[in-house]
């Protein structure tokens, strides 16, 4: 099967590159390669208008999610970018298909998560191919968002609770870029407020002074207060959950991005110095689940906190230019690329990656593809093409 890939891919390589008087790079090679595993995933979901979110390997059995789980627009928005880089209208028309099955949720106002979702899809659709309709999507996504920010927190609600609270999670920082952006594109002073007012926030409650970040803080809806923050998804309310640390660095890159502000450049590069200088960071930078399980080095890694990470690293790099950012990226990206997490064609339900972990205490994805791991995985290869190629 990987002989017959092989094949495939050097033929369609020839065949886009034909024209052109560069070979491909080892990124676009490996972007190929994802492409034509893609085709197994959009296979296996045969037409159905529910979204990939896992595979069992036990049972061979494609776990799937409806459009209002959080995970629901990375399998478009991976579809997009491998369309992107490989011009495979097959995976375009899929992709143009499940936009159109996740598309209510621009109204979804009892969830945090419309950035992965709608502007993961959504976003990517318009920057491809901008039109009205894509834009007119997106706008009100970041309403159904903004409704939930609440003025005495400075934050927007992640987790629905009781009155008497209001949970505020770092994965959060992920869903400011839909504000952003759609604030940037109508010059809405508001939208863009209430994203910088979250991130600050975030600054001066989710992280701790080595620059390692709790997963949830809890605060008092009236007064604005912190009630307590803990680590939900980690192995201890004081540990170090490695998603949640690629969550933050990731998150504050961006909001560098539409900004400009240089304190959010300075707190990813502390987040990203926190996390390459960690004690318990593998030689390989995939990191375990949590950085402080005491039962490291007998604990699963987590390849979608790497390939999270890595993408973020790419994008610090491009800003501040720090060589050891590219490099470490570089290795994640390798690693990640190597035949212990890149599926062999054909195999793992269509993924690309294996060894995920979801949620670990919560007895949830472990171990396992996830559509996330995914989708910065193949944003990491596009970002360091472009890179590597000076695009």
């Amino acid at each position: 099967m990987r002989k017959l890939t092989l094949l495939l891919i050097m033929a369609l390589l020839v065949s886009v590159y034909s024209c052109k008087d560069t070979k491909p790079t080892e990124e676009e090679i490996k972007l190929q390669e994802a492409a034509l595993q893609y085709h197994t995933l959009v296979e296996g979901l045969a037409g159905a208008d529910r979204l990939p979110r896992s595979y069992n390997k036990e049972t061979d059995e494609l776990i799937t999610s409806g459009t209002s789980w959080w995970c629901s627009g990375f399998y478009p928005g991976t579809l997009l970018y491998l369309y992107e880089a490989t011009k495979d209208t097959l995976l375009y028309k899929e992709a143009m298909r499940v936009l159109s099955v996740i598309e209510p949720e621009q109204y979804n106002t009892g969830t945090h998560d419309l950035g992965f979702m709608m502007y993961c899809s959504f976003g990517n659709a318009h920057r491809i191919a901008p039109n009205d309709h894509y834009k007119e999507v997106l706008v009100q996504s970041a309403r159904s968002l903004a409704s939930r920010f609440n003025y005495n927190v400075n934050s927007i609600r992640s987790w629905n609770s009781g009155p008497e609270n209001f949970l505020v999670i770092i994965d959060n920082m992920m869903n400011l870029e839909l504000l952003f952006w759609v604030a940037k594109e109508t010059n809405d002073s508001e939208l863009f407020n209430i994203a910088v007012a979250h991130a600050n926030k975030t600054i001066a409650e989710h992280y701790r002074d080595d620059f390692s970040s709790f997963h949830v803080v809890n605060y008092d809806p009236e007064s604005g207060e912190v009630k307590v923050k803990r680590t939900h998804q980690g192995y201890s309310d004081d540990s170090a959950w490695a998603r949640g640390q690629a969550w933050g660095l990731y998150g504050f890159v961006m909001t560098y991005r539409f900004t400009n502000d240089k304190k959010y450049l300075d707190q990813a590069i502390h987040v990203a110095d926190y996390i390459l200088s960690h004690p318990n960071l593998p030689e390989d930078l995939i990191p375990y689940w949590d950085f402080n399980d005491p039962e490291i080095p007998n604990v699963l890694r987590d390849a979608s906190a790497a390939s999270i990470i890595s993408s973020g690293l790419l994008e610090l790099y491009s800003f501040e230019g720090n060589k050891q950012y590219l490099d470490a990226a570089e290795r994640i990206i390798a690693r990640l690329s190597s035949s212990d997490y890149l599926a062999e064609a054909g195999t793992n339900g269509g993924f690309l990656l294996k060894h995920s972990v979801g949620h670990l205490k919560g007895n949830s994805e472990i171990d396992v593809p996830l559509s996330y791991a995914d989708y910065y995985y193949v944003e990491s290869l596009i970002r360091l093409n472009k890179i590597k190629s000076g695009k």
